[in-house]
């Protein structure tokens, strides 16, 4: 199965930014031109028809995640996932959120904290290990949001030991960087929040929601519209109140075209297997890994808890300098002040290591 995945996608081989953004695969592709071609050609009965792809790739999700669809949502990015969570917490929360997060996991929970909404407690720096994590929380916390594996360093959380110091707060969890490509035990997150646009592959504008039963009991869905109300399409000059499932997140009806290419996009993850992924980006990571390591380079990701990235510096050369140097050999990286990282997915060809190779040595002094 792992070959049929491989074969939708054909993006260069110096391609090592999956972290960013993942080139979308071919499935994802002919269905977002599949789907655009009918509303082009709309009839009788098309729009209803499009608005199925929802359920379809809210299917996909529960089956990813052990869940049903009564506990998923979509939504078009992880950020407005995250700012929903943040303002449907129980009025008066505290939330403990790591200072070492990516900003789309701490903004909405200062804003919700400037709203009035909830109190903000911040964890040291550094992984969000459970040692860290359980001298943190006070008797007043009653809500964590972290990061499954954070973007600077790669290093995966242990979610499982994450809910046992957690006990029964809410535990959230910005999944955008592990979701699809490490098995992980998802549902143990109260709230679970990825986007599509990364290692999943999906294209911009998808992601999605998973809430457990204790989040749907506990949370306010103040930040809902009328697609996410009871009786939605009865329309009678009245507010109605939301859905008591997942669906009572919904804010308004998501592109039908989107919500296919994101269905696309899980159920070839669904077909292949997570684990035949993470294995395969595995050896790509230690291949890259070793050849920094014999070039000089200093690894400053996580070594041992890790997903897809790896973060590097070349000692005496300027990160900028040296991904002047990769983007010369046609090699994509994020390029940050203080190193570089790079993250290959399964379809990250074994050439790209002789590639990498090449563009450090034109550095000198490698």
């Amino acid at each position: 199965m792992l070959d049929d995945y491989l074969r939708q996608f054909d993006e260069p081989a110096g391609y090592l930014d999956f972290a960013r953004v993942g080139p979308p695969s071919r499935a994802v592709r002919e269905t977002t031109t599949e789907l655009l071609q009918r509303v082009a050609t709309a009839g009788v009965g098309t729009v209803d028809d499009l608005m199925r792809q929802e359920n379809r790739a809210k299917a996909a999700v529960a089956r990813l995640t052990g869940t049903d669809v009564g506990h998923v949502v979509l939504v078009p990015n992880t950020s407005l996932g995250l700012f929903q969570t943040a303002f449907h917490a129980p009025a008066g929360s505290e939330v403990l959120i790591s200072p070492s997060e990516f900003p789309a996991n701490t903004y909405p929970w200062r804003r919700a904290e400037q709203a009035g909404r909830l109190a903000v407690r911040q964890m040291d720096s550094g992984s969000a290990t459970p040692e860290l994590v359980a001298g943190s929380l006070t008797p007043g916390t009653s809500l964590v949001a972290l990061s499954a594996v954070d973007f600077r360093t790669g290093y995966r959380a242990d979610l499982a030991a994450l809910r046992d110091v957690v006990g029964d707060r809410l535990l959230v969890i910005d999944g955008i960087q592990g979701f699809g490509i490490t098995d992980e035990p998802w549902e143990v997150a109260d709230v679970l929040v990825v986007g599509g646009q990364k290692w999943l592959r999906a294209g911009w504008g998808t992601g999605f929601a998973v809430l457990s039963d204790r989040a749907l009991d506990i949370m306010e869905p103040i930040l809902s519209g009328w697609t996410g109300a009871r009786d939605a399409d009865v329309f009678d000059d009245t507010v109605h109140p939301p859905e008591p499932t997942a669906a009572g997140w919904a804010i308004t009806h998501l592109s039908p075209v989107t919500s296919g290419a994101f269905a696309a996009a899980l159920e070839l993850v669904e077909q292949t297997g997570v684990s035949a992924i993470a294995a395969r980006i595995a050896e790509r990571v230690t291949a890259l890994e070793q050849i920094l390591r014999s070039l000089g380079a200093q690894i400053v990701s996580e070594t041992q808890r890790r997903a897809g990235i790896l973060a590097f510096t070349m000692p005496g050369h300027p990160a900028p300098d040296v991904g002047a140097a990769l983007s010369a050999a046609g090699i994509a990286a994020t390029i940050r002040r203080e190193h570089v990282r790079l993250s290959p997915h399964a379809s990250t060809p074994p050439q790209t290591v002789a590639l990498l190779q090449s563009a450090l040595k034109s550095l000198g002094g490698t």
